[in-house]
């Protein structure tokens, strides 16, 4: 019996392990789960998902690793910031089709949500190391947007313009805690400039790797194309991103990986004889790796002694300096440039090198070498140009304007760069002698350039209302705006001579009409009123702008319409109109918006706020942010729309400006802006705390009411949260339908977006976070404008303009 018992024992141990250790499924649905102890392993076996912990570290992550290598490597973690401090962890699919990570008493420790409600999603592992949430064949997310430290084949590095998803590394803090430390690996870009990739140590940058030239990146010359590996860099209106495949030897395994403790980004890759990884290190090869090491207009030279050489032309800022190898101040011109037609500049061609920064610099792709030297020479401010892709044989234009920084020499694989001087320094040492010849042509031809500079001038006069807008004879713009334009006639049979039938509404710009073009497409159409509130700055402003921006949470400019003293904009049609028709109404009950719907447009709204502030080719302040300026469509994704007042922040590091004319919408103000004209990102962020509360609430923060006291909305809010009772503000019309920790967390957020200081406001990528996760948030300090309204109201009506401190505020009504 005994022995009976004993046998028994030990099989059902043997089916117990057996089970345990062989949950080899590369995917889950919501009826399953993931526990401590069990994995996902993908379908060819290359990669498994599961709980560890990291060295001598007894916190509990979910992470992906490589199953067939025995050295376990992880490439890929969740909660990276919130551990789980036992063997609780659970990965499920909530019933909404969330992706939910549970840890102490069923907490939520790290979630993930799509903008589709698909309770038949399923998660699963791919052997590329991807971990989708998929619908049918639908991804409705996948971990390679979201990188940690590690950049597999086949994961793309960079952004995707119409999502606003960016997709950058960062390393871990060490080797025991994958929270993200200070040191990242991105690809940024300014406006018409070409995109390139650094390596950051907190704001400050580390290494660049030069622009991509159709080839390779210019400042790593040794990527060249080979048998194991094909490197691409995408650059487009849709995304741009950089990525490598292995190519011929599927069985190569490799990773690039980002190493805070080392301040290296090294490529490993598997040998399998050896049992261990040989890693490459790519960043930083040499001390010339070292970010703008040799200052402005110097170049670094690896073999030389010192490094560090100022480019012909030019001498070092501090020669005292330089001789003690500080090369910080580095170098200026021997002689300053003349920009002068008798004493032309020229250009030196450089060869060999790694391009500049490109952070000041332009580019074409259309241009030859040729139109692009002509174009740089017209501007007195171009300091040098290039091809922008030598794969095309030297075609593209790029150009640079003020110092050159970042400059080094190869030995083979560099590129040219044509450096501007003046005709002293042009080869001979001579200037440049005018012959008669050229005199005489001059003098001949000076009567026909008076000629057109007249006819330009009178031209100019009728164009100066709309400034850089350009206009012809059929009111054509100008072709770099890349803006469609409506012909008048067309724009008014769409909207039926703009009949009353077809009015949308009417705001501080002028009336809004619905139309429907010729090939059925749906539009809408806002005309600049003459009695206008804004006028033809505005006008201007929002083509310029809108014009180069694309997000899915953005309202798309489809063109304009400049025909004699008619102005107009033409966008996509958005049929749920804005939002304060739904979330203000309290009488018509078809508009309600259930809390999935409040919480998708909070969040979308975020993420076009974060595009306008950090992601778009133009960093943008909007400085209108409110529910009516937040259109819908036909599927309930907000839109922001009306940059009329926005302005653009000019220069990586700059965050804000300030102005004398204060213009906006009573109730969403910053303190800051509205009383002394500064304005930043955190001016937005203070809007976009006031319209959480607004959806929250569905009550408007101006004019709000209460019975016992006086305060405004936020004051409101901000009572309620210090006595406990948060969840009084919650429109009641939602009845008991919310999420309970999605509204309060909401209502969190949106407190810390309304602190009277800006530096106390979290970044719209801050405020992403903290509504996409669980992670701990700061307690909110006292809000901005928590006062009385009667003070408020007795010096001030929404529809005056006030001053405080020399700045004249207009204030425009919602619509």
């Amino acid at each position: 019996m005994g022995r009976l018992c004993f046998s028994f024992m030990i099989g059902s141990n043997l089916l117990f392990l057996l089970f345990t250790h062989s949950f080899a499924v590369d995917n889950i649905s919501p009826s399953q789960s993931i526990r401590d102890g069990t994995t996902l392993v993908s379908r060819g076996g290359s990669f498994e998902l599961g709980f560890f912990s990291p060295g001598s570290s007894k916190n509990r992550y979910l992470g992906i690793w490589y199953k067939n290598i025995p050295v376990r490597t992880v490439v890929w973690v969740a909660n990276r910031c919130n551990p789980i401090n036992d063997s609780s962890g659970i990965l499920m699919i909530n019933s909404t089709g969330h992706l939910v990570l549970l840890g102490q008493n069923k907490s939520v420790v790290w979630w993930i949500s799509s903008a589709k409600h698909a309770p038949s999603a399923k998660v699963e592992i791919l052997d590329s190391g991807n971990l989708v949430l998929r619908d049918a064949g639908t991804y409705l997310w996948q971990s390679f947007d979201y990188p940690s430290d590690t950049l597999l084949p086949g994961m793309k590095m960079g952004w995707d313009l119409r999502t606003g998803i960016k997709r950058s590394l960062s390393a871990w803090k060490n080797s025991e805690d994958p929270c993200p430390g200070d040191f990242t690996y991105g690809i940024e870009m300014e406006l018409d400039a070409y995109p390139e990739a650094y390596v950051r140590k907190g704001n400050a940058k580390y290494y660049r790797t030069g622009p991509w030239n159709g080839l390779r990146l210019s400042g790593l010359p040794e990527l060249r194309p080979n048998p194991l590996y094909r490197f691409n860099f995408v650059y487009n209106y849709n995304e741009v991103y950089y990525m490598y495949n292995n190519l011929q030897n599927k069985s190569v395994i490799s990773r690039l990986v980002l190493n805070q403790t080392a301040s290296t980004c090294d490529r490993f890759t598997w040998i399998e004889a050896y049992q261990t990884w040989r890693a490459y290190s790519l960043v930083p090869r040499d001390l010339c790796d070292n970010y703008g090491i040799c200052g402005a207009n110097g170049k670094c030279i690896i073999g030389e002694n010192p490094v560090c050489q100022c480019l012909k032309g030019f001498k070092p800022k501090s020669q005292e300096k330089w001789n003690l190898t500080d090369w910080s101040l580095g170098c200026v011109r021997n002689k300053p440039l003349s920009c002068q037609e008798r004493y032309k500049d020229g250009f030196v061609k450089f060869v060999g090198l790694k391009l500049p920064d490109t952070t000041h610099s332009w580019v074409s792709k259309s241009m030859n070498l040729k139109e692009c030297r002509t174009k740089c020479l017209k501007n007195c401010s171009c300091m040098a140009y290039t091809s922008s892709d030598i794969r095309g044989g030297g075609t593209g234009c790029a150009i640079w304007f003020g110092d050159l920084i970042d400059i080094r020499q190869f030995v083979a694989n560099g590129q040219d760069l044509y450096i501007r001087m003046p005709a002293s320094e042009l080869e001979n040492g001579v200037k440049v002698k005018t012959s008669m010849t050229i005199e005489v042509s001059v003098a001949v031809v000076f009567s026909g350039v008076l000629f057109v500079g007249y006819y330009l001038h009178r031209r100019r006069r009728k164009l100066r209302d709309i400034g850089e807008t350009n206009q012809n004879n059929e009111g054509e713009p100008k072709k770099d705006l890349e803006l469609p334009l409506f012909n008048l006639t067309t724009v008014i049979g769409a909207t039926n001579n703009f009949s009353s039938d077809n009015k949308l509404g009417e705001g501080g710009f002028g009336p809004v009409y619905r139309g429907t073009l010729p090939d059925g497409q749906e539009i809408a159409v806002k005309r600049l009123s003459r009695s206008s509130g804004q006028g033809l700055n505005e006008f201007k402003n929002e083509i310029i702008l809108f014009a180069k921006l694309q997000h899915r949470n953005l309202v798309k400019l489809l063109g304009c319409c400049i025909q004699g003293e008619e102005k107009m904009l033409i966008y996509e049609y958005m049929p749920n109109t804005s939002l304060d028709s739904f979330i203000f109404d309290q009488m018509r009950e078809e508009l309600l918006l259930d809390w999935p719907k409040r919480f998708h447009i909070i969040c979308g709204i975020a993420r076009g706020l974060l595009y306008l502030h950090q992601d778009s080719r133009l960093r943008i302040i909007h400085r209108d942010v409110k529910a009516s300026n937040v259109l819908l469509d036909n599927e309930m994704n907000p839109k922001i729309s009306d940059f009329g007042l926005a302005r653009t922040l000019v220069g990586g590091d700059q965050t804000g400006g300030n102005t004398n004319r204060v213009v906006g919408t009573y109730g969403y103000m910053a303190p800051e802006y509205a009383i002394y004209g500064l304005f930043s990102v955190k001016s937005d962020v203070f809007s976009f705390g006031i319209l959480v509360l607004e959806v929250i609430s569905g009550r408007k923060n101006k004019g709000f009411y209460h019975p016992n006291y006086s305060h405004n909305l936020i004051g409101h809010a901000w009572i309620l949260w210090n006595q406990g009772r948060p969840l009084e503000l919650i429109d009641t019309r939602l009845g008991s339908s919310y999420t309970l920790s999605e509204v309060l967390r909401c209502i969190h957020v949106s407190l810390l977006c309304v602190q009277h200081r800006p530096e106390d406001r979290p970044t719209m990528a801050s405020v992403l976070i903290m509504l996409g996760s669980e992670i701990p948030l700061a307690q909110p300090k006292q809000p901005g404008f928590f006062i009385e309204t009667e003070s408020l109201e007795a010096g001030v009506s929404p529809g005056n303009q006030w001053s405080t401190n020399k700045i004249s505020i207009t204030l425009l009504e919602a619509r």
